[in-house]
């Protein structure tokens, strides 16, 4: 599946890849595609749990060499 928005958030702590992951899903319109790549740790529970909240479906969770990839179907 290829995103509609891709997100680079390597290098990040937590709060920014929610934050970051929030300011493109405020501008989405309800399904879009956006992938989030990240490295803190604290994403792999931050990232599902923000999209629950927001109703946004988390499509696929994949560790990568870099870090982990999100993709998110915005709500």
């Amino acid at each position: 599946m290829t995103p509609d928005h891709d997100i680079d958030a390597l290098g990040l702590l937590c709060p920014l890849p929610v934050l970051r992951l929030r300011k493109v899903m405020l501008a989405a319109r309800p399904g879009t595609v956006i992938r989030i790549l990240a490295d803190d740790p604290v994403a792999r529970i931050d990232i599902p749990h923000f999209c629950a909240e927001q109703g946004a479906e988390l499509l696929q969770t994949e560790d990568m060499d870099q870090g982990t990839a999100f993709t998110i179907r915005a709500a």
